[in-house]
């Protein structure tokens, strides 16, 4: 259990809001069987240019090409604009079209909805892109839980473990970093978000990887988060 009195939650998605599973084993795999597709018919979308750079490349000539670059950047696990724009834009077709549904851990709806009746400002921090953190969250197995967010942030604002980009997210909010909470898996990014002045707390979510030796408090549960 941790105590926070501060005004604003912010968290991470994977391994603290929902399963690793549901993205590693689900989400992943969906955008890469259907980019080969989305790439053929939006072959002139500007993120066609974007991924050329991710992946180091002047252009591509073919879908094919831009498709194998993608394979090369997912593999890498590369947390780069073009590639989140692209995986983006697939999930939003599979979300609306019913092929995707996000998983939730069960106390995350109960949570948020209190939190939010309780007047803190509640925020998200994902290295996938803004319009995919709002699909995931519309589209999950507990309805649309995009109401009781405020904000959202990705690898546009900056590295998830560098403390900079903390540092820009408590600005944008217009707080003190001590009046922000921010709750992830990945002892790097509560690192760097400590350094910027904010609270942590650690997911410790089931199929989550055993962290390394840290010394964030660490939570199961949303619900062992109390609030001052």
């Amino acid at each position: 259990m941790i105590t926070f009195g501060g005004k604003l939650i912010l968290l991470d998605i994977e391994g603290t809001v929902s399963p690793l599973a549901f993205v590693n084993d689900v989400m992943f795999p969906h955008a890469r069987q259907h980019a080969g597709a989305y790439l053929c018919r939006h072959w002139d979308d500007e993120v066609i240019a974007q991924l050329a750079k991710d992946a180091g490349e002047a252009s591509f000539a073919t879908p094919a090409e831009a498709e194998a670059a993608v394979m090369r950047l997912m593999d890498a696990d590369a947390k780069v604009t073009g590639l989140k724009h692209l995986q983006g834009l697939i999930w939003e077709e599979g979300f609306r079209n019913g092929e995707l549904r996000s998983r939730i851990f069960d106390d995350v709806p109960h949570a948020l909805a209190d939190w939010r009746s309780l007047g803190l400002d509640i925020r998200i921090y994902s290295s996938g892109s803004v319009h995919a953190q709002k699909l995931f969250f519309a589209h999950s197995e507990h309805g649309d839980l995009t109401v009781h967010f405020s904000g959202y942030y990705d690898t546009t604002t900056g590295s998830k473990k560098e403390a900079a980009s903390y540092r820009a997210i408590a600005t944008d909010c217009g707080l003190p970093a001590e009046q922000i909470l921010f709750v992830s898996d990945v002892i790097d990014e509560l690192d760097a978000a400590r350094t910027a002045g904010m609270f942590t707390a650690l997911a410790l979510r089931p199929g989550n990887k055993p962290a390394p030796p840290n010394d964030h408090p660490a939570i199961h549960s949303f619900s062992e988060i109390a609030l001052a």
